[in-house]
């Protein structure tokens, strides 16, 4: 069962916006067996659209469009759906009774005739409710392909797409179930894990595949079974998850289809009543919204505070002047007395800092580009850990930032709080050093 995803408009092609709707649409339609073998970008006008559906109606069985459906001159797509399928456009009484409703409830204009046109669709297609705009869905069948239209305003389309695409495509075709089991892992890169796991990979069932998605200091492992069976696939991978744990246990922190990291530190620390504050220099605040991102962080989460300036790590931190006149900006000491303060001032449980050289200069510090410093304190130890991060400035950040959240999700899941050893390397470069002192109440 195979589909394809069509965008259209040139927003998308000059890069002015992200295509978030095809990733969305993708893990729906995988979600109920139905396999995107291609997604295309076009240009919003009548040629483009025409071509791609012609070639996409010789390769799939669904076919899906997002965009073009606004009220403007430049919106064509529905015109040219009609040019497709050899039809015409006639007034729809439902859409234009919606379209009265959310004028009359939430724009509190005058509806415009742009706006009216809206309630005209195709009169061959079935009309989809979108109950957060005035652009309805629509469904058009021929010859055993079906094309979906939606609107490319992504709250409109996730909302249609749950509601009405996904359970109409559950009962138009059979369709195989495909199962997907995500393990995340945190602290060695691709090549290692999969020297370390190279025999289980070799005796996976036929139907079971393995890949590899590396990210910055994480990897995840995207176990997929297919089948008619679905027992039968849920089983396997249940048994293929406790061979892999059994290799790799120490770096598994979870499972994407359950949570993310993100999440369990939430979930974890909410139900330990514990609280999280954080200090970020090279970071500039990126962990802290990792976190808010998440319901019920509130909860869970007191603060970030973004001393990026050696200034601010002093004067409104606290860290003292002596430390980073001793060691520098980029040392453990600082790393650790940060993370000390955060979690004093702000009243939390742990409080975990960053400080570092993202580059492309040395700046307050001699350390070199993509050393790393992680402090880490709760009320009876603080620890820091030095890293190097590599030579590429986003790199280095967002690699600090998945190492700050493994350190959080370990400090939340093991009973004394600190291992005497330090967390796994975060990539496959040598950890510097690792520098610990008591803290004497």
């Amino acid at each position: 069962m195979k589909a394809e995803i069509i965008t259209i408009g040139d927003e998308i092609l000059i890069g002015q916006i992200i295509d978030t709707n095809s990733a969305f649409l993708g893990k729906q339609l995988n979600k109920i067996g139905i396999d995107v073998i291609q997604i295309t970008s076009i240009q919003d006008n009548e040629t483009a659209i025409l071509e791609a559906l012609e070639a996409a109606s010789k390769r799939v069985s669904v076919v899906i469009t997002t965009g073009g459906l606004g009220p403007t001159k430049d919106d064509i797509t529905k015109k040219t759906l009609c040019s497709y399928f050899n039809d015409e456009l006639v007034f729809d009484a439902e859409v234009m009774k919606h379209i009265e409703h959310i004028f009359t409830n939430y724009v509190k204009q005058p509806i415009l005739p742009a706006n009216r046109s809206q309630a005209y669709i195709p009169s061959k297609s079935i009309g989809l409710f979108n109950r957060y705009g005035t652009a309805p869905g629509m469904w058009i069948e021929k010859e055993g392909v079906v094309y979906i239209s939606l609107p490319g305003v992504p709250f409109e389309m996730k909302s249609l797409v749950r509601d009405e695409v996904i359970p109409r495509l559950q009962d138009r075709f059979e369709r195989p179930f495909i199962i997907h089991k995500t393990i995340l892992t945190f602290g060695e890169g691709e090549s290692s894990i999969a020297a370390k796991i190279e025999d289980w990979e070799n005796n996976l069932p036929e139907f079971v595949k393995l890949a590899y998605l590396p990210g910055l200091g994480k990897v995840r492992l995207r176990l997929s079974a297919r089948g008619n069976d679905e027992n039968l696939l849920k089983n396997t991978l249940s048994e293929e998850v406790e061979k892999l744990e059994n290799l790799i246990g120490n770096i598994i922190k979870g499972f994407e289809e359950e949570a993310t990291i993100e999440e369990q530190i939430i979930q974890q620390f909410n139900k330990k009543k514990q609280k999280i504050a954080i200090a970020e220099s090279l970071t500039g605040g990126k962990v802290g919204a990792k976190l808010v991102e998440i319901p019920g962080a509130s909860a869970v989460f007191m603060g970030s505070m973004v001393c990026y300036d050696t200034h601010v790590k002093e004067k409104v931190l606290g860290v003292k002047a002596t430390t980073i006149e001793q060691f520098s900006v980029v040392s453990e000491e600082v790393a650790k007395e940060m993370a000390e303060q955060t979690r004093i001032l702000l009243g939390a449980s742990i409080g975990i800092s960053t400080t570092g050289n993202a580059g492309p200069s040395k700046g307050d510090s001699d350390a070199s580009v993509g050393t790393v410093c992680i402090g880490i304190s709760d009320e009876e130890e603080t620890k820091a850990y030095t890293f190097q991060m590599g030579s590429h400035r986003e790199r280095i950040t967002e690699k600090t930032v998945n190492k700050c959240l493994e350190l959080l999700l370990e400090w939340i899941n093991q009973s004394n709080h600190f291992k005497d050893s330090p967390p796994s390397t975060l990539i496959i470069l040598p950890l510097i050093h690792l520098a610990s002192r008591r803290v004497r109440r």
